[in-house]
């Protein structure tokens, strides 16, 4: 999730958003906004600019589609086709870039100004036709800051965006609280809408269950929930990176087996396919795929209720931290494919060092730790949400409390479930739960709001604002926030992430790769991705 607060009616984050780094399907019902063809077996005559890609995402498409809010791997991963920002980032380096802007702001104003100027693309057009203006931008940006209509976008732009000003029909103005270089590579965080189709009563609940018009380089021509979602090139977009398929139909597909069987043998359906089992990568590679992981800040987390005795007691905390037996959880269940985490951060993060405190396996520690709370007997609920891998890795979470004289019950469930109790401020001891923070960016800023935002909904479920180390945490963020030179802004970042590291109220237990498998016959140009979801935006039909 990220820092949006508890007033966000959960019905529109939630259930629609796939929250959680979309780490599960959420079974909502909802109607279909289009017509077109509903079969997930038909690729449209094969992949390339005379026919269909033939996609499969292992996330489902019943999420929002509404790029203010969403934080659905398979809707973001679309919205990043359908829609600009003013600058887009690329999706691996995530360097920004000129998408529906025609420049990036000059190195100094990136610094140290606190205005930012954009032109827009001359011959920008929405999807429908109509001309892309500076009254869209403005448009936008005002949903995104307006206080009473709380969006997930929000809290990646209030604390530092003040305004945005029409200059005239394609200038506008970003007027900023403070420098913040980092803004930049959030710009394509703020997808650009159409006013003309937003403004519109009603328009923001038919976003969230699929109506997406754009100015991208693919348009939305059918969508079916919880079965697939096609595209078709745009013939208006003269932008910098053009479709390079006439058609894409990605299919929805989240039971792992069947969606390996989509794209392997000799029937294969599709050319592409994200979220690949460790189990089933020397299959894949041994019939011809491309097999490659993405390693980033996916990761399994442990959440404490800090309200329900006695994991008040930070010792407590650390104690389930030290008893994990981590390398048997990542050659078991990961199959190899992660690494114990060592910081909120992952390894490859621009801002990683190693956290002063590392959970390193040490039973005991734990024990001592526990006898130092005063706790014995502890008895653990687990509660965690059914994906499959996070399944995967509950035995050794469990067999490794046991050995420290903690029984534990494991309780896994569905992700919408699981988040309706916490929601509903019903009473949970420990959750296991997925996160990847880096489909929004890399910048540590972000992804420590992400979980550590002052008001957003994951404190709320921790029940640990009020704390004094909470609020310690909270006044370190905000002083790096504004700080300005990158140098001073890393070392402040550390020392908060210290202070989380310390507390583990809501901590990374492993950070693992998300596996892309593709047909390099059938499609080239592309690059696994460390995050949920596929980026087609540079991959072509391969010769």
């Amino acid at each position: 999730m990220s820092d949006v607060t508890p007033a966000l009616h959960r019905r529109s984050f939630l259930k629609y958003s796939g929250a959680v780094g979309a780490a599960a399907a959420i079974t909502t019902t909802l109607s279909a906004c289009s017509g077109g063809p509903q079969s997930t077996t038909d690729d449209g005559g094969g992949s390339g600019s005379t026919g269909t890609l033939t996609a499969v995402i292992g996330y489902g498409n019943d999420g929002s589609w509404d790029p203010t809010q969403t934080a659905s791997a398979f809707c973001m991963a679309a919205n990043h086709h359908i829609y600009e920002g003013l600058l887009d980032t690329d999706p691996i380096s995530r360097e920004p870039y000129p998408a529906l802007a025609t420049a990036l702001p000059a190195p100094k104003d990136l610094k140290t100004g606190t205005s930012w100027k954009f032109t827009l693309r001359s011959g920008a057009k929405w999807h429908d036709g109509k001309p892309v203006t500076a009254d869209d931008v403005v448009f936008t940006f005002e949903r995104i800051l307006d206080p009473d209509t709380v969006t997930l976008a929000q809290g990646f732009f209030a604390s530092w965006l003040k305004e945005v000003k029409k200059v005239d029909e394609r200038n506008v103005e970003l007027v900023l609280k403070f420098p913040f270089p980092d803004g930049a590579s959030r710009l394509t965080l703020a997808k650009i809408m159409p006013k003309h189709v937003f403004s519109k009563a009603g328009a923001w609940e038919k976003a969230i269950t699929g109506l997406a018009v754009g100015s991208g380089p693919y348009k939305q021509s059918a969508h079916h929930p919880k079965s697939n979602t096609t595209f078709e090139a745009f013939a208006g977009y003269n932008g910098p990176r053009k479709a390079t398929f006439k058609k894409m139909n990605w299919l929805t597909i989240v039971d792992a087996a069947p969606r390996v069987a989509k794209i392997s043998g000799s029937g294969a359906g599709a050319q592409i396919a994200d979220n690949v089992p460790y189990a089933n990568i020397g299959q894949l590679k041994k019939g011809g795929l491309s097999v490659e992981g993405g390693a980033g800040m996916n990761n399994l987390f442990l959440m404490f209720n800090t309200a329900h005795k006695p994991f008040d007691d930070v010792r407590v905390r650390q104690a389930l931290h030290y008893a994990i037996d981590r390398d048997k959880m990542i050659s078991a269940a990961l199959k190899g494919h992660g690494k114990a985490s060592t910081s909120f951060l992952d390894e490859g993060n621009p801002s990683y060092r190693a956290a002063k405190t590392v959970y390193g396996y040490d039973p005991d520690k734990a024990r001592q730790l526990l006898k130092a709370a005063g706790v014995t007997k502890l008895k653990v609920n687990l509660m965690a949400v059914n994906v499959s891998w996070i399944v995967d890795c509950l035995p050794t979470i469990e067999e490794s409390w046991r050995k420290i004289g903690v029984e534990t019950t494991l309780e896994p469930q569905e992700t919408a479930a699981l988040f309706t109790k916490l929601d509903q401020k019903k009473d949970f001891q420990v959750v296991a739960a997925a996160s990847n923070p880096n489909q929004f960016g890399i910048e540590a800023d972000l992804i420590m709001h992400y979980n550590y935002g002052p008001e957003n909904l994951w404190m709320s479920y921790a029940r640990w604002a009020k704390n004094s180390e909470a609020k310690k945490l909270f006044k370190l963020m905000d002083q790096a926030t504004r700080e300005a030179d990158a140098a001073k802004k890393k070392e402040m970042v550390q020392e908060y992430i210290d202070l989380v590291a310390e507390n583990a109220v809501i901590y990374p237990v492993v950070h693992n790769e998300l596996v892309t498998a593709w047909n390099p016959d059938r499609i080239s140009g592309v690059r696994a991705q460390p995050y949920p979801g596929i980026n087609l935006l540079q991959a072509k039909p391969a010769n």
